[in-house]
């Protein structure tokens, strides 16, 4: 049996909101087999946690601010690559789960797991397993079974006026307070006048995942409402 067998599972608690993440530090560690060793407020803090602890596993929020938590994955997963990262978040819908999980995410979970189905995935995922909640396996399923784009048609070169837009570097080019290439092709369309239902059908989402998306739009942009987001849009050169 090694020393890891036998010592509590050290993590990191990363959320920005206080109560969950004061929450989640007390109810976890009156588990025997964890110690929560640090938490964070922000994706940049929890980098700064890890390295400072060096602990098994950190259980993060992706919704953050200064580093959102697939940036946070991403980089966790590359500067130390030993530690596990669990997201523990209330997005489940198909482009949060698929970016993370591609970021190096070993476990996700949605918020209504409790302690113990928590702290059990903190271990299998320190085990080097994969996690995955029964709402997340249902999202990605959904997704692989959901038809896919046709093929491009002899008028695709042609933007119209549905069509995001596509310079020869839109790819490439850096976006603004952390936004997402999903949530700027969004907020693109909402400056047009779209609404949800005409997203949805356009993107090939479910109303319910283009709503998360904009409701993130607006945390990142500021914006109150739809009138303030295609004004962002337009000041930020996304309409």
């Amino acid at each position: 049996m090694s020393a890891q067998d036998t010592r509590p599972l050290r993590i990191v608690v990363a959320d920005d909101q206080a109560s969950v993440r004061e929450g989640l530090v007390l109810m976890l560690d009156l588990l025997p087999d964890i110690d929560v060793v640090g938490s964070a407020a922000n994706g940049q803090q929890a980098l700064d946690q890890v390295a400072e602890h060096h602990p098994d596993a950190i259980l993060l929020d992706l919704h953050m601010p200064v580093l959102d938590g697939t940036e946070a994955t991403r980089r966790l997963t590359a500067e130390h690559p030993e530690v596990a990262v669990v997201v523990l978040t209330t997005y489940a819908d198909d482009t949060s789960v698929l970016e993370t999980l591609r970021a190096g995410a070993r476990a996700y979970l949605t918020k209504d797991a409790d302690r113990l189905h928590i702290a059990r995935t903190l271990h299998s995922a320190v085990a080097g397993l994969s996690v995955l909640d029964p709402r997340v396996q249902a999202t990605l399923l959904a997704a692989a079974s959901a038809p896919s784009a046709p093929p491009p048609g002899p008028d695709a070169a042609r933007p119209g006026p549905d069509t995001p837009p596509r310079g020869p570097d839109a790819a490439d080019r850096p976006l603004p307070d952390g936004l997402t290439r999903r949530e700027a092709e969004i907020l693109t369309l909402m400056a047009r006048g779209m609404t949800n239902a005409e997203i949805a059908t356009a993107l090939f989402l479910s109303g319910n995942t283009v709503k998360t998306h904009i409701n993130r739009v607006f945390t990142k942009t500021g914006s109150r409402d739809r009138v303030a987001a295609t004004r962002y849009a337009r000041d930020h050169g996304l309409d």
